[in-house]
């Protein structure tokens, strides 16, 4: 029971989303106060911004993970075509020193791996456009709850 001898909401019990929410509030109870039901809106929505905020986290992490796999294909790009350079700077000098089929062989073999450089960016460049599409906007889940609430009051008047 409260001071004004109103019975308490109870405690805060934990929810799906690693927080806590109230237990449903009983119309059946005695009116409460107006300071009651401020601090119960204010508790409420506190709730809301704190659940917003760890759900723009899980969401930065999802991002930051579908990124790191676009990045380890650039980077295995970038070391392959380096090898490959190194290899098709061999063959030039081959090619110019004698003029012989050990050139073309060195020279086969940095077009394959320039090849798979391509093959790899591509990937790359693939993964990364994909998490794009997943947009983290905290803002529109804020907005959303805002339109609800109102909706709530609206209904209940």
């Amino acid at each position: 029971m409260t001071a004004s001898g109103h019975p308490n909401q109870g405690p805060a019990v934990p929810n799906d989303l690693g927080g806590t929410s109230l237990p449903p509030v009983n119309e059946k109870e005695s009116p409460r106060s107006i300071g009651e039901l401020v601090a119960g809106v204010t508790e409420r929505f506190s709730r809301l911004i704190r659940d917003e905020i760890e759900l723009a986290k899980v969401q930065a992490k999802a991002k930051a993970s579908k990124v790191a796999g676009g990045v380890v294909f650039f980077a295995i790009a970038g070391v392959l075509a380096l090898y490959a350079l190194g290899i098709l700077l061999l063959a030039a000098v081959y090619g110019l020193a004698n003029a012989v089929p050990l050139w073309l062989a060195a020279l086969i073999v940095g077009v394959v791996i320039l090849l798979i450089c391509g093959i790899l960016a591509l990937i790359g460049i693939k993964s990364l456009k994909a998490s794009n599409k997943h947009v983290v906007d905290p803002k529109s889940g804020l907005i959303n709850d805002i339109e609800a609430a109102k909706k709530g009051l609206n209904k209940n008047e």
